[in-house]
């Protein structure tokens, strides 16, 4: 598990500064079914032929790269940064001693 402070000194493109920035895990938003490649999915599904697509049965990956997106405080630009592979992370400014574990 990944412990993540909430607020990270870091450096921002758009001011041209280091600061202070807020930290947050990024998510993926919701998927919209008017994107070009849901209607070209839709219409090559439709009519006689069963399933036109491979569809994936084997899952490659247990583990998802975490990225965080970092706020800056001044101007509140946004920068994203891909961390290393987690199964989980958490952000949060509790620090554990060595041999303790985490209590959420």
């Amino acid at each position: 598990m990944v412990n993540i402070p909430k607020e990270k000194s870091n450096y921002c493109v758009k001011c041209n500064t280091h600061t202070s920035s807020k930290v947050s895990i990024y998510k993926k938003g919701k998927d919209n079914p008017m994107r070009a490649g849901n209607r070209r999915y839709r219409l090559k599904q439709k009519g006689f032929g069963g399933q036109t697509k491979p569809i994936l049965k084997r899952k490659a990956k247990n583990t998802k790269k975490v990225t965080l997106k970092i706020k800056c405080s001044q101007c509140s630009g946004i920068s994203m940064k891909p961390l290393k592979r987690a199964k989980q992370a958490v952000v949060s400014n509790e620090k554990k001693s060595k041999g303790e574990a985490f209590v959420y």
